[in-house]
This record gives C-alpha cells, structure tokens and sequence, in this order.
C-alpha cells in the first residue's frame, strides 16, 4: 500500500523533529508525538489546554515493546490482552525509558498494544511508543469522526495523517489498572 507507507514515513519524519500529529489510532483519532520526548509531550499538553497533571495514554506495537517500556508486565496483563474483545488500555507501575512528564504521579502509565494495522506499523518503523490522547480540547467530548475534530486542533498540530477519514469514530478503549501484586481495577468500561 504505497500511500501507507508514504504516510508512515512523512509521519515519522515529524515525529523524530519532535513533532505532534493528528493520526486514526485502533479507537478514535488521537494527537500524538514521541513518548520519550518531553517537550512534545508539553505541546500536546499546550494543544489540548489540559492539566500535566492528566496523565495520557501511550500506544506500543506488540508485547516484546511492551515489555521495554514497563519495569514489570503482570502476567495476568497478557491474559487479558490476549481475550479482550475491543481496544485495552493497561495502566502499569513503574514504566520505563519514557519522558517524565508522561508518567502519572503515582508512577505509572497506560499503556495500548495497538491492534490498528496502521497504527502497529508507524510504531514498529518509528521503534518507539507513541502519546495517543483524543483529538479534542480538554473538558470537550471526544470526536466521534474526523469532521468533528476542533479547528484548533487540527491547525495546531504539525502533521495530520492523511487516510481514509471516515474509517474512526469508534468508543475510546477499555481501560484497566493492574498492580505488580495483580490487582485489577476497571478504570472504564
């Protein structure tokens, strides 16, 4: 698929400048940038007039990143991934190798396995994670598809990933807290 790969480079390109884009995720369109960037981070920050204090989600493309990232994957972590029927978020404790100011204050990090064809690829190339947050301003409701996208979202980030526009507008994901005891909370549903 030429026009992916195109896209997947140009994406890329941006995201190593330090970049944020605007790019279809496994769930809805979401704004990202290098999760191992800081001052990426705090224009995504700046963008969306969110508190730092609201931490963000990050997407990885398969277990064996997972692992790089988190100082320890419950293994109870991969059962659940392993059955989950929709998009599942994990917060896990301690992260690793990340920027600062994406970790929460009690140091952890949500974290997705992306399932989105797109979305695994970008990050394999890039051999990073990438921020994904919902592309809308803080205290507005997610955008349902892309027609719905803020104008000052999609004039304030550096890059906006062109596919198909109609293919997203599907729920945020599940999200699930898991302690390194292996405590499980369901943060949404």
């Amino acid at each position: 698929m030429a026009d992916q790969n195109i896209e997947i480079s140009n994406t890329i390109s941006v995201l190593k400048k330090g970049g944020i884009i605007l790019y279809p995720t496994d769930t809805v369109w979401g704004i990202g940038c290098d999760a191992t960037n800081a001052d990426a981070i705090d224009k995504i920050f700046a963008l969306k007039k969110r508190a730092e204090s609201k931490s963000m989600i990050c997407l990885v493309s398969d277990f064996k990143m997972l692992q790089q990232y988190v100082e320890e994957v419950p293994e109870v972590a991969y059962d659940i991934l392993k059955h989950a029927v929709k998009p599942t978020t994990i917060i896990y404790d301690r992260p690793l190798r990340v920027a600062e100011n994406l970790i929460a204050q009690d140091n952890t990090l949500a974290i997705r396995v992306a399932r989105d064809p797109f979305c695994g690829k970008l990050i394999r190339k890039f051999k990073r994670p990438i921020v994904s947050t919902s592309a809308n301003l803080s205290g507005s409701p997610t955008p349902k598809n892309f027609k719905e996208i803020d104008k000052a979202i999609l004039e304030g980030v550096d890059y906006v990933v062109n596919l198909p526009l109609q293919k997203k507008g599907v729920k945020p994901s599940s999200i699930i807290k898991i302690g390194n005891d292996s405590t499980v909370k369901i943060i949404r549903k």
